[in-house]
């Protein structure tokens, strides 16, 4: 029990790291997942391909990789910084994740009845009308869920961010069990709650989501 009570300070601290890294990077990728979808979905034959290509390279590559490419390879290769380990944590789990996010996109988009559409069409609305006023309201719906799910998977993504310097839960955690091997046990127990009880609002959110997407989606 002293033990915990003297670990427990210590992790804490990293707390505002995760949450906001999380923030952060769920902000960016469902900005990146949103363009990302509606651009596969383009006209443009060069937009369908870029996007599609920047989709298969996230998707297909590990997360870490791309998070030590941000930080350390492209800098030294093209000089181009991101400002700080914060900027490049963010968004190398937004980019990863809103790869995967984008095609929930351009599923549930796939995915609005065909007549909702006609029917729009029949009432002279514009191609952007019918997407904003009659497609979105109801393909949101359906990719709510799924964003809810990945919003976990996006949290427990934010312990990575250690690798490249920044002092979130995880790095703390190191730390202690760095300076005593025998309380590693406890400091990772402690480490897994931290994040489960973060994970519960998420959980909590995912839930409701799941139960607002089955109304009002419209079928036929």
């Amino acid at each position: 029990m002293n033990a915990i009570i003297e670990i427990f300070p210590d992790l804490a601290k990293g707390l505002t790291i995760t949450i906001t890294v999380l923030i952060g990077a769920a902000f960016f990728g469902y900005l990146f997942a949103f363009i990302a979808g509606l651009c596969r979905m383009s006209s443009n034959v060069f937009l369908r391909k870029f996007t599609g290509f920047y989709v298969e390279i996230f998707r297909g590559t590990s997360l870490i990789v791309q998070l030590f490419w941000l930080y350390y390879a492209i800098p030294m290769l093209f000089g181009i910084e991101l400002g700080s380990n914060w900027w490049a944590g963010v968004i190398a789990i937004a980019l990863n994740y809103g790869a995967y996010m984008s095609e929930i996109v351009r599923g549930s988009i796939l995915a609005v009845a065909n007549g909702q559409s006609e029917a729009a069409t029949a009432l002279n609305m514009s191609r952007f009308q019918r997407m904003r006023l009659v497609i979105l309201p109801q393909a949101i719906r359906m990719m709510l869920p799924e964003f809810g799910n990945y919003s976990i998977q996006m949290l427990k993504a934010t312990s990575l961010v250690s690798l490249i310097g920044m002092e979130d839960i995880l790095y703390h955690g190191n730390i202690i069990r760095s300076t005593n091997l025998s309380q590693a046990p406890t400091v990772y127990l402690l480490v897994l709650l931290f994040y489960f009880i973060l994970a519960l609002p998420l959980i909590f959110l995912t839930r409701k989501m799941e139960a607002f997407s089955k109304k009002g989606v419209a079928s036929g």
